[in-house]
């Protein structure tokens, strides 16, 4: 039965016939894998999703693919490259919180040797294993992607940097440094962050282009994470089309999302976060200025989406577009983050950089779009990047390639970040040990999204998968649509929250005094899963020692 299943997963995957792949000899080679991951993208931002940026060339891809509503990451970055690199829970994988915590098992900074990789896992079915961009997977050479399966990359090791010069913006890199192959290297003068990552992209695939082998690429881009840095020939597009405001933004995405069936008819529109101030309510001059931080953002992801292009124009250049499995995602919700102004971060940023209005977008300039903006574009979820609200998780996902059926098609089942690296994995015909260099490793949490891309089943998780997150107090656990939430710190069980998500999407109503039982339920559910994956409670400050 094994065989057989594989057989028709080959078939499904090149587009002939059991009967026909039978009589081939030795098959073509496995597909490329191209995974593209954007920092900080907003779900209602992509055109095939309901929002007003240009992104033909993504919103081409999700016509020849399927797009996915209900896809969740992490609500952070390093959590989620964490996760969906492994396919394991971030406690597991080494990143508990993100950040280093000294001999705290779980909380290492760094990914574990309790887990194996996507790229180390598919070199050993002869893939080529290329990255370009944000690592944030540990700082230290010995915990870059040399180690963890790359084969050619380039990165910044470290959450953001200026899109256009080495200027420090973290107090942890005071000087924003780059690595290629393992050996330090310059940031090429003037060069644009999403420019340059997709020439190097485009140089590793080329490299090995002739040698038959099938490629495994991780595009890492760092758009449109702050600061917001663009050329102006991408922002100035978008200029006076956000002058009615966030709140107005908020509300014609909600629309324009219903119209686009990524969210249901009935969906009700989330209240906006206590610290998001009424538009009426700025000055002339604030208002003048936060438009032009909505296009700067517009203009950035107007310039990934051009990126992306590129990228596929190149595989097709080569004949490899046809063979290329592409996956889209964006690393977590929006974000409102705005460290211009918080103490501990302004120091090092003021350094080299102004939030004057006339210097909006230049590599001089810092600026971030805050919480107002990140709820447009977290539309139409509860808050944004960093909390455990759908707002902070549920993501847009795009795949597309060969054997992707139901081309066009939207799939609003239940599926994480977990989901990918076994549906590579199965891709490539690797089976997933049991150790890895003499050591046991954990075994995948999540499952094979081929059946769906298929067209074989509309869903791959029962209405009993257990799915949980934790991150430094916040917390979730899904089973089927119930949801336990909470965004209170220091965790406490008695903060949890029951949430069912199929008539509550924007999480208004809590359930548990109206429903006790399930909310005991999945209590017990999440002291499993807790102790499962190793929880410390309360998260472990920098340096701690837990004996």
């Amino acid at each position: 039965m094994k065989n057989i299943f594989r057989t028709n997963v080959f078939a499904a995957l090149f587009g002939c016939s059991l009967f026909s792949c039978q009589q081939e000899i030795s098959p073509p080679k496995p597909p490329n894998i191209l995974l593209i991951v954007a920092d900080d993208l907003g779900y209602a931002d992509l055109g095939s999703f309901g929002g007003d940026i240009d992104t033909h060339n993504l919103d081409e891809l999700a016509n020849k693919g399927i797009r996915f509503s209900r896809f969740h990451s992490s609500p952070l970055c390093a959590t989620s490259r964490a996760m969906f690199l492994t396919g394991n829970n971030n406690h597991v994988a080494g990143m508990g919180i993100q950040g280093r915590r000294e001999g705290v098992e779980g909380y290492e900074g760094f990914l574990s040797e309790r887990i194996i990789t996507i790229p180390q896992l598919l070199q050993t079915k002869g893939y080529h294993t290329y990255m370009a961009g944000k690592w944030h997977l540990g700082a230290e050479p010995e915990h870059h992607p040399g180690n963890k399966g790359f084969e050619k990359f380039f990165i910044t090791p470290q959450g953001g940097a200026n899109h256009y010069n080495n200027f420090g913006i973290l107090p942890q890199a005071p000087i924003s440094k780059y690595y290629e192959n393992g050996t330090e290297a310059e940031w090429p003068e003037g060069a644009y962050s999403t420019d340059f990552y997709t020439d190097k992209l485009i140089e590793y695939i080329g490299s090995n282009a002739e040698d038959g082998k099938p490629f495994f690429t991780f595009a890492a881009y760092t758009t449109p994470h702050w600061p917001l840095q663009v050329d102006e020939k991408y922002w100035k597009k978008y200029e006076g089309r956000y002058d009615a405001g966030y709140e107005e933004l908020k509300r014609q995405r909600f629309e324009s999302l219903k119209k686009a069936g990524m969210i249901p008819k009935d969906a009700l529109l989330p209240p906006s976060h206590p610290n998001v101030k009424a538009w009426d309510s700025l000055s002339p001059e604030e208002q003048k200025m936060e438009a032009r931080k909505m296009e700067l953002y517009a203009g950035m992801v107007d310039n990934l989406d051009y990126n992306i292009g590129r990228l596929i124009q190149y595989l097709k250049e080569i004949g490899e577009y046809e063979n290329t499995l592409i996956v889209f995602m964006s690393d977590n919700g929006a974000a409102a983050e705005d460290f211009y102004y918080v103490e501990g971060f302004k120091e090092l940023i003021r350094e080299n950089h102004t939030d004057a209005y006339a210097d909006m977008g230049k590599p001089n300039s810092f600026i971030s779009y805050g919480p107002q903006w990140a709820e447009a574009g977290s539309s139409p979820f509860k808050y944004y990047k960093g909390f455990t609200t759908e707002g902070g998780m549920n993501v847009p996902m795009i795949i597309s390639g060969p054997g992707v059926e139901n081309k066009g098609s939207i799939n609003d089942s239940f599926l994480t970040l977990l989901d990918l690296a076994p549906t590579f994995y199965e891709v490539a015909d690797a089976a997933y040990p049991v150790e890895w260099n003499g050591k046991a490793v954990k075994p995948l949490l999540g499952a094979s999204l081929l059946p769906v891309l298929t067209g074989e089943k509309q869903a791959i998780h029962a209405e009993d998968y257990v799915f949980g997150m934790e991150l430094n107090g916040y917390a979730l656990l899904r089973k089927g649509t119930w949801k336990l939430l909470n965004t209170k710190r220091p965790f406490e069980l008695k903060n949890f929250e029951l949430y069912n998500l199929e008539t509550d999407l924007s999480e208004q109503q809590d359930l548990k005094e109206a429903k006790p039982e399930k909310y005991q339920e999945l209590l017990l559910e999440w002291d499993k899963f807790s102790k499962q994956v190793g929880i410390v409670s309360p998260s472990p400050k920098q340096g701690e020692e837990i004996k």
